[in-house]
């Protein structure tokens, strides 16, 4: 698949992932770069029923993580290599916030090239953002140790589907040429207008009972409450994990 036409994939066709693409795509994925060249991340792969349907109260019970053939946890880990260090007469000082950050945006970046080299493939991919609001039930159902922590989740498998693309904003509203520009007014009307005046959003708007596409955003999806529930139910997994004192 070309990149412009990517699109995400929810609905999976009967047709399983072999273990030799699997692995191939997961070694083409621990090609991208990552800090110091320490690799401070682990991919859970998950293909039995038991796991996913044990995996799919952590993600809301989205259908997807039990109908697609493989479920990816992308982990920061600093187990792995603090475990090397302390059989090396090193000592680690990697329990702390900042080990933390770095781990997570090397596992992304890992999952991504995943995402890209599978899509190329033919596979089909949804990233759940739900791994970070129930890590500690996934820590659980995968028996995660001190300093591992689930920061994404892809599911993976053929297309049964293949939907409309999603709207994205125009490259004006992401590009900041030297220095960040503020949004005035005028510009942020012109960079909305073509989201704010496609056929869909007046229907989602209605549904959701709302005046403006900003407010199913603030008021239903992604409200000030919910992000500081699950804000509180990270830092707790961040502590209990070893990352924060």
């Amino acid at each position: 698949m070309d990149l412009k036409d990517r699109r995400t994939i929810r609905r999976y066709a009967e047709r399983p992932v072999s273990d030799e693409l699997l692995r191939n795509l997961l070694s083409l994925a621990c090609r991208a770069s990552n800090t110091g060249n320490m690799q401070t991340y682990s991919v859970i792969v998950t293909r039995s029923e038991e796991k996913k349907r044990a995996l799919a109260p952590a993600h809301f019970n989205q259908p997807m993580v039990t109908e697609a053939p493989v479920v990816l946890t992308f982990c920061a880990d600093f187990n792995r290599f603090s475990t090397w260090c302390e059989q090396r007469q090193a000592v680690p000082g990697y329990d702390n916030f900042q080990s933390f950050v770095g781990a997570a945006i090397d596992a992304i970046i890992v999952a991504q090239t995943f995402a890209v080299a599978a899509e190329r493939e033919g596979l089909g991919l949804c990233y759940l953002g739900t791994t970070t609001y129930n890590a500690g039930q996934i820590i659980d159902v995968l028996h995660l140790p001190r300093l591992v922590v689930p920061v994404t989740t892809l599911t993976v498998g053929y297309p049964a589907e293949m939907p409309e693309m999603q709207d994205r904003l125009p490259l004006d509203a992401i590009i900041h040429n030297e220095v960040y520009e503020p949004f005035s007014a005028d510009v942020i009307n012109k960079l909305y207008a073509a989201k704010e005046a496609l056929p869909d959003t007046a229907k989602f708007i209605a549904e959701n009972g709302k005046q403006t596409l900003a407010q199913v955003f603030t008021d239903v999806r992604y409200t000030r409450e919910n992000n500081e529930y699950f804000s509180k139910v990270l830092l707790d997994v961040l502590r209990k994990q070893g990352y924060l004192k």
